[in-house]
């Protein structure tokens, strides 16, 4: 398993950054390798992807979700990976955008990609691309408010 951390202040205000980020759809204006997204439900995603250099495709779910704060997910299918992005207000128009992801890469290709740091560049540039697209537009395309709150714990009595 590998893991990656990386964080991004971003010229808008916490709202503007996080209803972007809730439009899964436009992620491959600003991911690199990410070929589509779909949102089938309010917490299922289809991911079509290139990671090092292998296609892919899978289903992810979003596990906790609570506006201007937090998106939680993990991979249904392989690759396997999960991940939380947080925001963080700094004042009324700047926010903080931090990306944590853990993978586990699946093949040769992937797991050569990981020695060679590719996806740990690719999450920072990722990030730098979503910086610069909604600083751009200045403003979200659209935004989705619901909570799902986090998975309980299951009781052992």
């Amino acid at each position: 398993m590998s893991s990656i951390e990386h964080s991004v202040n971003v010229n808008v205000p916490v709202r503007t950054a996080y209803n972007q980020w809730t439009q899964f759809e436009s992620f491959p204006e600003f991911m690199e390798g990410v070929d589509s997204v779909k949102q089938v439900t309010d917490s299922r995603t289809f991911w079509a992807v290139e990671i090092g250099g292998v296609r892919r495709e899978f289903d992810a779910e979003i596990t906790e979700q609570h506006p201007d704060e937090r998106v939680a997910w993990r991979s249904l299918d392989r690759p396997h990976h999960s991940g939380l992005v947080t925001f963080h207000r700094l004042d009324d128009d700047h926010c903080r955008v931090t990306l944590q992801l853990v993978y586990d890469p699946a093949g040769m290709a992937e797991m050569a990609a990981d020695r060679l740091q590719i996806v740990r560049r690719r999450v920072k540039g990722d990030l730098e691309r979503f910086k610069t697209f909604i600083e751009r537009i200045g403003t979200e395309s659209g935004g989705w408010r619901g909570d799902i709150p986090a998975p309980q714990p299951v009781s052992s009595e």
